[in-house]
This record gives structure tokens, sequence and C-alpha cells, in this order.
């Protein structure tokens, strides 16, 4: 009886781990928390675009105080009609769009009062700072008592469920390092200015009220999101940075950045580790409602794999290129402006890295409804419309003859829309082809010792999936190892158990 019982328990096992390791396979999914139908999501993106254009049109001229607030942008206009938004903040959590629009932040936790804007000691940090509230445990709505500069010593460590809310004040995150998002989820950055964001390190970072760590020297991101899931950046302006503003590298999925102002920078936006990261070919990325303005040269973004949905942004300036790639990333471009520089051998906006036409061209690469100025042209390919292809724009995007208007407030509210300025700081801090000499390994181009920097943060690190051949292999194996000590005849009977189950 217990022989019989061991069999059954193991065949079990081998069928779980099946059907287990093949649903990633199935559904075409790299890593656990990538949405297995990317084109629903997309879908839905132009939906809400519609609906709220379509609430702004119907408007009457007796609704003027409503036609100044709904812009046909479906993320603004969800909150910002509300005359006492401010006592209601967390409404803003419902109104994300695309991938990551069901990052909670610190929905249904307590407000946070940053009233301190000093950062003396990142690995004792005093309440009432930022680093302070964002290294918490539990969720937080984190707020800002008046207008400040955070002048951060390191890095910014935060941890799961939290959003810094910088409306109603003039909040600007500087100096070293600037905002890491390594391992966690469900987070929210909006309304604050990220800038002149230097490399730093070696040195004891807390990242939980109970974990200090050692961490080896950073990128000098804006924002890096190295590894997470659920995350939602908008309505933020950022400049002036040393690697990228935005980079999301090591298996991140589950973004959108929306509503950002991106100016004075040579490396925009990285969306992907390594050509040969095959985990970053599950991450996917909305990027909608921006707008790239003045001094920007390339990577707005550049992506290694993933699906990139790039969707109503306004592209004003580029030196080099707007959007590239490599490594077969799936590239959704619908309804963008793009004004090409007076450069004639930059007017392309597309730019397949490191790779042969004979490689890249039956990549997907789609412009739909996209705007062509000053002689601006996209290089799409994937031109025998594979199933995959086809979906990538299964619904007509929104004219981007509306572009100015669903982009008229990108950055931080109350920003002027060009000529972005900080008395105070010289010049810009972005160099071309920075090489990283980080300890974690966060460079786009390091494949280092990943994993010896890092620490607690509340969120564990997402396990590599095995291989169904592995898998499968390893279970058969014990049963093999098993079956010497049991009968051949209890081994026989299995057909007729698995039969009667």
């Amino acid at each position: 009886m217990v022989t019989t019982i061991t069999y059954i328990l193991l065949i079990w096992l081998v069928l779980l781990t099946i059907v287990e390791a093949n649903s990633l396979s199935f559904n075409n999914l790299t890593l656990p928390h990538q949405h297995p139908n990317p084109e629903a999501v997309v879908e839905e993106v132009q939906r809400s675009v519609n609906a709220s254009l379509t609430r702004r049109s119907l408007l009457s001229v007796h609704q003027a105080d409503q036609q100044q607030c709904l812009t046909g942008n479906p993320i603004d206009d969800c909150w910002r009609c509300d005359p006492n938004w401010a006592a209601n903040r967390q409404r803003l959590a419902d109104c994300g769009i695309g991938f990551g629009r069901d990052a909670l932040g610190g929905k249904g936790g307590q407000i946070y009062v940053v009233s301190d804007s000093s950062d003396r000691d990142p690995a004792r940090p005093v309440p009432g700072t930022l680093r302070h509230a964002v290294i918490q445990t539990e969720p937080l709505w984190i707020v800002f008592s008046a207008d400040m500069t955070i002048k951060l010593q390191h890095e910014l460590i935060m941890n799961s469920f939290k959003t810094i809310d910088g409306r109603g004040a003039n909040v600007h995150i500087v100096g070293n390092g600037c905002i890491t998002l390594q391992y966690i989820s469900n987070v929210i950055i909006h309304n604050v200015h990220v800038h002149h964001c230097k490399p730093s390190g070696h040195a004891d970072i807390a990242s939980s009220p109970t974990h200090v760590g050692w961490r080896g020297r950073s990128d000098g991101d804006g924002i890096s999101i190295y590894g997470s899931r659920k995350i939602w950046i908008d309505h933020c302006t950022l400049s002036y940075c040393t690697d990228g503003l935005i980079d999301a590298i090591m298996g991140s999925t589950g973004i959108t950045i929306t509503n950002n102002y991106f100016s004075h920078h040579d490396e925009v936006m990285l969306l992907g580790h390594s050509d040969g990261y095959l985990p970053d070919s599950g991450m996917q990325v909305t990027i909608a409602f921006n707008h790239f303005g003045e001094a920007l040269v390339q990577r707005m973004p550049r992506c290694r794999r993933g699906y990139i949905h790039v969707v109503n942004n306004d592209f004003t300036q580029w030196e080099m290129y707007a959007i590239g790639g490599s490594a077969n990333p799936t590239i959704n471009s619908q309804g963008n402006r793009y004004i090409a520089p007076t450069d004639e051998n930059a007017k392309e906006v597309t730019k397949r890295v490191d790779t042969s036409e004979g490689e890249w061209a039956d990549w997907n690469w789609r412009t739909e409804g996209d705007v062509m100025v000053n002689g601006a042209f996209f290089v799409p390919s994937g031109a025998e419309l594979s199933t995959q292809y086809a979906k990538a724009s299964s619904v007509e995007p929104k004219s981007a003859a509306l572009i100015e208007q669903l982009t008229s407030n990108a950055g931080v509210f109350g920003d002027p829309r060009d000529g972005i300025s900080y008395p105070g700081f010289s010049g810009g801090g972005t160099t071309t082809g920075a090489t990283s000499t980080s300890g974690r390994g966060a460079s786009s181009n390091d494949d280092g010792d990943f994993f010896g920097m890092i620490f607690g943060s509340g969120a564990s690190a997402s396990p590599s999936t095995p291989s169904s051949l592995f898998a499968i292999f390893l279970s058969l194996t014990v049963i093999l190892l098993m079956y010497p000590i049991t009968n051949c005849g209890a081994l026989l009977s299995l057909p007729l158990l698995l039969a009667s189950l």
C-alpha cells in the first residue's frame, strides 16, 4: 500500500512539474509576472484615451471649468477635476494605464509627511526624511510638507508598496545615486524633479528599518529599476544625470512611464540589461504621453528584448536617433509625433544597434498613426505580418494631431514646456557611453556579480525559472532511484491506478 501511494505521489509530481514548466512556454512567457496577452493591454490603453477624448469633446460651453481640467489624457482626467484631490490623494493609484497599471504604490497605507530635506546618514536615516519613509516595510503614501531640494548622499533604496507624491510642493531629488528600485514591487513616483544624479557607493545604506548593507558603486541613473515589477513613473521631470534618466533591467516588468518631461541628456532610457540576458524577454513597458524635449541625444528608449508600447508621445528633439534596440524586442509605436533634427544624417527615428539587416528583418517593429515631421522616418520590420506582428497593432490609434494636447502637462505640474533650468546647478552630468564601475552589476554592458550586493528590501529576488526539460528529467530521475526499493508489480499497476483517478 505504501509503495502504491509513493508512486501515485511521484507521478503527480511529474505531471504538475510538466504543467508548471510548460505554462510559461505555452503563453510565450519568460517572467512569472508578465502579462500573457500584451496586445490586450495595448487595446485597453487606446480605449482609455478614446474615452477621455470623447468626454472632453462632449462638454458644452457652459462647462468651461471642466474643459480646463479635462485634456483627454486619461490619467490626468481621472483625478485632476476633483477640487478636493488633496484630501483624496490615493485616488491616483486607480488612474494608471498600460503594463504598470496595477502598481498600488502606498494605496491603503498611512500618509507619511516628509518635513526634513536632509540625508546626513544613509545607514541610519532619521524620521521625517524621505530616506526614512521609503525604507519602511508597510505601505506608505509619501507627501512633502513644503518645497524642498533633497540632496542625496547615496542611492535612495526604496521598499515595496510606496508612493512618492510631490503634488502640492516643488520637490527636487538630486545628488549621489538617486532612486533605486531593486527587487521590489508596487511603486508609484509622481510629480518630482530628478536631476544632476551622480555615481556613488562603497558605503553602508539602509534598505529597511532593520537592515543596512554595503553597496557597490552605482551608475548615476535618475531612476534605476532592477529586477522589479508593477512600477509607475508619472509626471516627473528628469534631466542632467550621469547615466540613464530611467533604466529598467534584470527581468523588470509591468512598468508604465507616463507624462514625464525628459531633457538635457545623452542616453535617456535603457530597457534591458544585455542582449544575452534572456529574462528581459518578459519585460513589458508602456511609454505614453511623455515629452522628449531639448538637448536629448539617443535612447528614447533603447530596448533589448521585451514588448515596448510607445504611444502618444511628443519627440521634439534628438541628435542620433529616438528609438533603438537589439536582441529582437517588439516595438509598437502608435500615434506619436517625431520631429527630426536638421542634421540630414539623423532623420531616422529608429536604430537597430550592432545588428545586420538580415538579422532584424523579421523583428516586430511597427509604426501606426505616427506623424513624421521635418523629414523624420521610421523603418518598420516584420513585413511578412506574422501572427505576433499583426497583433502588435490590433486597434486603430488616436491621431497624433492631438499629441500636443495629451502631453501639454508633461513633467512636474507648473513647469514650462520648454527651457528647463536649475539655478545653482552647473551644466549637466550626462556622459556619452559612460562605463560603470558598479559592484552590483547595474551597468547595461557588465555581466558581473549581480547577486553579491543584494540585501533585504522587503521583497525577495525573483527566482530563475527552470527549463521544462530539466524539471522533467529531475522528476524522472527521482522515480528511477525509487524503483529498486519497490517491486515491479506496483510499477506495472500504475496505468490502472492512474486510470482510476
